[in-house]
């Protein structure tokens, strides 16, 4: 009984992970947070930084540097230390396959 219950936390973690990447839609359900301040699909009306259409690499930087503490921001640090590397690249790449606003992109 002892050897089959780190066993059993082991396959739930590996199910979990396959269960992501099977998701064709995670990147957009994990961005979808980000709606709320930065607009529908990252298209910001003003007062906050339009993230559609944006370099992948800037936005995973910009990520990166708000959960290290590294970028100034009001609520970003909090909202960046909930992600794994792996769920803010996605986040990233998402909003970089997004045209903005007027199709300038």
């Amino acid at each position: 009984m002892r050897r089959i219950a780190p066993l059993a936390g082991v396959l739930a973690l590996l199910l979990s992970a396959a269960a992501q990447a099977a998701d064709p839609h995670l990147a957009r359900n994990l961005a979808a947070t980000c709606a709320n301040c930065h607009g529908t699909d990252g298209r910001s009306a003003g007062g906050m930084a339009v993230l559609a259409g944006e370099p992948k690499d800037k936005l995973l930087a910009s990520l990166t540097a708000f959960r290290s503490g590294d970028k100034p921001a009001t609520i970003m640090h909090q909202i960046s230390k909930g992600y794994t590397d792996e769920q803010l690249d996605l986040i990233a790449g998402y909003f970089a396959a997004i045209k903005p606003a007027g199709g300038a992109k």
